[in-house]
């Protein structure tokens, strides 16, 4: 039986047939649906949703009453009220779950509300994603019908007073529906699993009972698992085992610097497919065969707004000043890069994700991933996002023909002036000095204002090469080892020092 012949239930089929207004109209339908829903909570009662109903621009009145919100400010005034299991507070009814979330920089666990009606939409969303490989060429189709492996967090839920709290991928695999139980691996005894390492030993030991058609998953933890199943059983490559693979379906990072050695491991070309789904949300996802950005989400659950990244609405320190220019989907540019906020079923209101993101092809609302707000280095008005950084390691990588899983880079004083440092992962023979002229003189054409910095204050490109295993250990001992845990492309604070402490060998807090 194939995934694409399964019938599905009626609620899934009309949402699958919406007819494609514009990006427009479509997020304006959104966002009267979730104000309508949410009308006669504390949030929307306090912020006039009412008013924002009857209004004949409600985008705008919409972003005249509410104010913007980051995680911290949003828990602070509203959030922390449904984790003590109040009702009705940004969205109607109890919190029955809860993502936790955190970046490596992050102490604490974040709280991220889920309710079904966010369950729901991203379910639908992940239903179009898949009939839309409908529309791409000389692919298996037959591959659609095998096993998925996801390497995703524990579907083992921590109880509260009231509610579970858990990775999101975990809390969507225990809800997913029937139909899709026969496609999924590792299957549900081994995705309860809660460590990380035991879990990936049980994959590989139970790897040969499976035909497996895609991989899903973080690329850093793919790839690890899938050297371990080579390592484990002698293989060329994986398709040894699994002559099925067709498809590798990823997000989080970008995948551009893994490519190259992933590839490595495959016996034959597959297809991948890149998504955007946050904790908050399924944000976006690739439909078309070899786009080079992802479609938004525009007519399901989230309602989106998207604040230029500059120093108008950020500061030096990646903070979003109060009351930001914030444009619709209507109103944005190709070209430039936008903080993306969203107001989501579950009670997110113009909520700041954290990402930065670039529109590639505003007709197609196609966008892809630029970076973080706090993950960007300028110590001198360098200007220098995550997307620049990964394509300078992308490029330098296939001129030396060597693969690089994993980097991060700093900011470091040097003499009077600065300097930027970046720890490199590299299991392959390699000169640091010719890796560090090669990512510099590949950001000296991708970023002007680099280009002008490095005549000037940025003094100097350091290159330090380390195993992968040093960027595999610290993420297990910061506690950040598993499915949806990324190794930050920028360090700053905190977890510079820890990350410093680390490699002299020092106990880390």
């Amino acid at each position: 039986m194939a995934i694409l012949d399964i019938k599905l239930p009626n609620t899934i089929l009309k949402a699958l047939r919406l007819p494609q207004n514009n990006p427009r109209s479509q997020q304006l339908k959104v966002l009267k649906k979730l104000l309508r829903k949410a009308r006669f909570t504390e949030f929307g009662q306090q912020y006039r949703f009412d008013e924002i109903l009857l209004s004949k621009h409600p985008g705008k009145k919409f972003q005249e009453l509410v104010p913007t919100f980051n995680y911290s400010s949003i828990y602070k005034d509203w959030w922390h009220k449904t984790i003590e299991g109040k009702p009705d507070i940004c969205w109607p009814g109890k919190i029955r779950y809860y993502a936790l979330s955190s970046g490596t920089s992050e102490a604490a666990s974040k709280y991220l509300p889920i309710t079904n009606e966010l369950l729901s939409g991203n379910k639908i969303v992940m239903i179009k994603q898949l009939l839309s490989l409908r529309t791409y060429e000389n692919i298996p189709y037959s591959s659609i019908s095998k096993g998925w492996l996801t390497l995703a967090g524990s579907t083992e839920l921590q109880q509260g007073a009231g509610y579970y709290a858990g990775d999101l991928s975990g809390i969507t695999v225990k809800k997913a529906p029937f139909w899709f139980q026969p496609f999924y691996k590792p299957g549900k005894k081994i995705a309860k699993q809660k460590d990380w390492n035991k879990k990936l030993e049980e994959i590989v030991e139970k790897a040969p009972e499976w035909d497996i058609g895609f991989l899903v998953g973080v690329p850093a933890w793919v790839q690890m698992c899938t050297e371990m199943i080579i390592a484990r059983y002698k293989l060329n490559n994986i398709h040894e085992m699994w002559p099925n693979l067709a498809f590798y379906v990823h997000g989080g990072v970008s995948f551009d610097p893994y490519k190259k050695g992933f590839e490595k491991l495959l016996g034959k070309p597959i297809t991948y497919i890149e998504t955007y789904l946050a904790s908050e949300g399924f944000i976006a996802y690739q439909d078309r065969q070899n786009a080079v950005g992802m479609r938004l989400v525009t007519g399901e659950h989230i309602f989106m707004e998207f604040v230029p990244f500059n120093e108008t609405n950020f500061n030096s320190d990646g903070d979003m000043i109060d009351n930001p220019e914030a444009l619709m989907i209507h109103e944005v540019e190709e070209g430039k890069d936008y903080a993306l906020l969203i107001s989501t079923a579950a009670g997110a209101w113009r909520y700041l994700i954290g990402d930065t993101v670039r529109f590639v092809d505003k007709e197609r609302s196609e966008i892809i991933i630029t970076g973080r707000t706090k993950h960007f280095l300028s110590l001198v008005g360098e200007h220098l996002s995550v997307d620049n950084m990964n394509k300078a390691v992308q490029l330098a990588s296939e001129d030396l023909n060597i693969s690089i899983p994993e980097f991060t880079v700093a900011g470091i004083p040097h003499g009077n002036f600065f300097a930027h440092q970046w720890y490199i992962a590299c299991n392959d023979a390699v000169d640091a000095e010719i890796l560090s002229n090669k990512i510099d003189a590949h950001l000296k054409l991708l970023n002007d204002d680099y280009a002008v910095e490095r005549k000037s204050a940025l003094k100097e490109v350091l290159v330090e090469v380390l195993s992968e295993d040093t960027f595999l250990g610290f993420m297990n001992a910061k506690g950040k080892v598993g499915g949806q845990h990324k190794f930050p492309r920028v360090l700053k604070g905190k977890i510079l020092e820890d990350w410093q402490k680390f490699l002299r060998g020092e106990k880390i807090g």
